[in-house]
């Protein structure tokens, strides 16, 4: 059966382009993928790249070399907005050859070799991403063996210059490396200083900043969910894959299994939320997970960021935070309740001590006890 992908206007962030949807598939995903500057919206859940009027031309005689039908009926009606017409992204200019048939199957066959390596999806997807992206530059400086000298011009001219940020070049610099390793060849050691993170501090909500917020849920999933993230400090990952036989009401913890790190650990389970958890497990009767969506499957993380955000707002909270902030706010708030850090550490499961420290500099427990001296001028 042909597979149709089907070409639609898309109104995202105060701008016009181009979403392609397709009927699941990963090795159409790939292909899509492959093709220069598509990204995923986590909003509109599809596929997009950006509008210009030949780009529907260009699109279609992309898909149709892979034999795909191509549906554009949605443009054939689109009345350009004048802003956008006779323009084009400047990213056209320095736009990517696509991938060669044989690139596009070793870059399919190296994201199937990073998934038994146990990566967590996330990590398969930007290695798999950041690889083909280095392929394609290649292509354009028409490259035909991957060198240090080709990596380090590729890092300058499509990170450097670009002003991507630290963690994205770090990404970069690894997902090559294991492309490498992956296809079993030598390459002299890079030129490359992979540069330290940005030390920012974690932002964190106050305890009656996380009561209202908690108080405001009234949909029990999704407030069992916010509890949950907060009082066991958990990833928002290590939630949405919870199944009810990891929650011990006797002894009062949290059993994750294989975290962050492919690492097994308990966390706090809260006598208060002990109610409220049996409760939920009684009413939704989950099977497979603790927070299911559709169909038996995981909860998505799409969704509960739209969880949360919603419940910001009906709180009347202004900060900028996000599910991970919850987790950071449990530890600062264990910290300043006079908990040993060696604990707090256990509890996140985290690797180095060093990691769990930072709550140290976010922690206002003992600056409030300093005394300021403009106070006694």
């Amino acid at each position: 059966m042909t597979t149709t992908i089907t070409l639609e206007p898309l109104f995202h962030n105060k701008k016009y382009f181009i979403a392609i949807k397709f009927k699941y598939n990963d090795a159409v995903k790939q292909y899509v993928l492959a093709y220069q500057n598509v990204k995923w919206s986590k909003t509109n859940k599809t596929f997009y790249t950006i509008y210009y009027k030949d780009h529907i031309h260009e699109l279609f005689t992309y898909f149709r070399k892979a034999g795909y039908f191509v549906n554009y009926n949605a443009f054939k009606s689109f009345q350009e907005p004048s802003i956008i017409k006779n323009t084009k992204n400047v990213n056209i200019i320095h736009k990517l050859p696509i991938l060669t048939a044989e690139q596009l199957q070793k870059t399919t066959h190296f994201k199937k070799w990073l998934e038994q390596k146990r990566f967590s999806k996330n990590t398969v997807n930007t290695y798999t991403e950041v690889t083909c992206l280095f392929l394609r530059y290649m292509n354009l400086k028409s490259i035909t063996e991957i060198t240090a000298r080709a990596i380090e011009q590729f890092n300058y001219d499509f990170i450097f210059k670009a002003q991507k940020s630290v963690s994205y070049q770090n990404q970069c610099i690894s997902g090559i490396k294991h492309y490498i390793n992956f296809i079993g060849i030598l390459v002299d050691d890079l030129d490359i200083k992979r540069p330290d993170k940005d030390k920012k501090l974690p932002n964190v909500l106050n305890k009656t900043e996380v009561k209202l917020l908690l108080d405001t849920t009234k949909n029990i999933k999704h407030k069992l969910l916010l509890s949950l993230v907060y009082s066991a400090g958990l990833r928002i990952g290590e939630a949405l894959s919870l199944t009810p036989s990891n929650i011990d009401f006797e002894r009062g913890l949290i059993y994750l299994k294989s975290g962050k790190g492919r690492k097994d650990r308990y966390t706090l389970l809260s006598k208060a939320l002990i109610p409220l958890t049996q409760t939920y497990m009684s009413h939704y009767n989950p099977k497979k997970y603790l927070f299911e969506g559709r169909n038996g499957k995981p909860y998505t993380q799409v969704s509960a960021r739209q969880v949360l955000q919603k419940s910001l707002i009906s709180a009347g909270i202004k900060k900028y935070a996000t599910l991970h902030t919850l987790r950071h706010s449990f530890a600062t708030h264990l910290l300043e309740s006079g908990t040993d850090i060696r604990y707090i550490q256990q509890l996140l499961g985290h690797h180095s001590p060093k990691t769990t420290m930072i709550y140290t500099h976010v922690s206002t427990a003992n600056l409030k006890d300093i005394k300021n001296p403009f106070d006694h001028l």
